[in-house]
């Protein structure tokens, strides 16, 4: 009965520690991803704002004080600028720097207060991407500016997980909602007011949408295209993506994805892949906006890798949309690296003199040009494929679920079946514990008690 209670205890302890060891794992990860810019603010006073035409609508993409999701806010953004049918502005509480997940900081083109001066009015459709509520002094701007604009002349439209800035709001009361697979069920008892569907790419409920997890936020985002502009102007914005999956903006009917055992490997990365990757993000003039997303939403929110964003010099870098964005390093002083990443089917043409200097420089990282012979794909794909070799199978697989990313038939993933880092490691703890625990018994607990 001793020896049971023993071994009880034993396995208690490293239970303990194994769990420990990987929360704090989970913790710092998820830190990372959520990181704040903090860094030497370069000169702000000539950022690029887009020219105001008041004969078109105006769409306004927001920016939360602290962090915002990166795909949920570059995509709808890029989409709507692709038609040259709105005005597009970031816009947030105040004109500083803002961060968004992996990573990736931007300026907004206008706070709140100077969006309401030149409008005068409410913009036409607002982009609500997750934003996590944090700190509620520094959310709640957001939430009173969403009601503020709210009308049947207004059209919101909430990307992913941003249903929960939605329903924070208490707009979606009362209505039919989609989000992120993932969290619907903490939202449903969160906000028991609203329907959530799991079985919709998008729910439109007047002038309110809702898109599902991150990619649906594409046919969302189509939708309200093809609702203002027509099916033609829907399309060619998909087709100018390489977006394979526009049959869900005609019907947004789809199979719920269900959490499965084999979900863990995010879970295991996160929390006992302790040596992250270190890849560079090179940011530099002209930058797509998708395939910025691709690195940062594919690779940073992996669990496996660190984003550090880098660019010639410390000033803001233009989007090929417009969006001013900041580098968190420069070429001449950011930490060492396992990969480079550069991002664009023309990157080695358009970024020439940012790709030089880095060489230059004497720079021994692996130079990955993304995108450099997949021009006729949907710029997450190859992302997904360099993932799965840099990692594993499992990984990539997960990161292509997580991106409610439906046409997996399109990726040709080469690797390890699993992480063997990540599972290896836990095992590999809880061994150790166990024998630690069982000297300092035999050689001191029992010993004593013998003697």
């Amino acid at each position: 009965m001793k020896s049971v209670l023993r071994f009880m205890i034993y396995l208690i302890i490293v239970v303990i520690v194994v769990v420990g060891g990987g929360t704090i794992g989970f913790i710092s990860t998820m830190n990372s991803g959520m990181s704040i810019y903090d860094k030497s603010a370069p000169e702000l006073k000539n950022v690029q704002v887009p020219e105001y035409d008041a004969s078109k609508p105006t769409v306004a993409v927001l920016l939360a004080n602290e962090v915002t999701e990166v795909f949920d806010f570059l995509v709808p953004y890029e989409m709507f600028a692709m038609t040259e049918a709105y005005n597009v502005y970031g816009v947030a509480p105040e004109r500083k720097i803002k961060s968004l997940t992996g990573g990736l900081d931007v300026i907004p083109h206008y706070s709140f207060d100077e969006m309401d001066m030149l409008l005068g009015k409410s913009p036409d459709i607002i982009v609500i991407p997750f934003m996590p509520m944090l700190d509620e002094n520094q959310y709640a701007p957001v939430r009173e500016w969403i009601q503020k604009h709210s009308s049947v002349n207004t059209t919101l439209l909430s990307i992913c997980n941003g249903a929960e800035n939605l329903a924070d709001t208490g707009l979606l009361d009362g209505k039919s909602a989609a989000t992120h697979w993932g969290d619907v069920n903490r939202l449903i008892k969160k906000y028991p007011g609203v329907q959530w569907l799991k079985d919709q790419r998008y729910v439109q409920q007047g002038s309110i949408i809702s898109s599902a997890g991150l990619t649906s936020g594409i046919d969302a985002t189509l939708r309200v295209i093809s609702d203002q502009l027509g099916d033609s102007a829907a399309k060619k914005v998909s087709e100018q993506m390489n977006y394979p999956s526009f049959e869900y903006v005609l019907n947004p009917h789809m199979e719920p994805f269900k959490t499965k055992l084999s979900d863990i490997t995010y879970i295991m990365n996160n929390a006992f892949q302790w040596k992250k990757v270190k890849a560079g993000v090179l940011l530099y003039n002209g930058a797509d906006e998708l395939d910025l997303s691709s690195a940062f939403d594919t690779y940073g929110a992996s669990g496996t890798t660190r984003t550090l964003t880098v660019s010639n010099k410390n000033e803001p870098i233009v989007t090929k949309h417009g969006l001013n964005i900041v580098g968190r390093y420069q070429i001449e002083n950011v930490p060492k690296l396992e990969k480079m990443i550069i991002v664009g089917a023309n990157a080695k043409s358009v970024a020439t003199e940012d790709i030089n200097n880095w060489k230059h420089r004497g720079n021994s990282s692996e130079l990955l040009f993304l995108h450099g012979d997949a021009s006729e794909r949907f710029a997450m794909e190859p992302a997904f494929e360099d993932l799965a070799e840099q990692e594993d199978i499992q990984t990539a697989k997960f990161a292509a679920k997580r991106l409610e990313y439906r046409a997996t038939d399109h990726l040709n993933l080469k690797g390890n079946a699993f992480s063997l880092e990540a599972f290896l490691i836990p095992v590999l703890l809880g061994g150790l514990t166990f024998l630690i625990v069982l000297f300092i018994d035999l050689r001191f607990i029992r010993k004593k008690k013998k003697s």
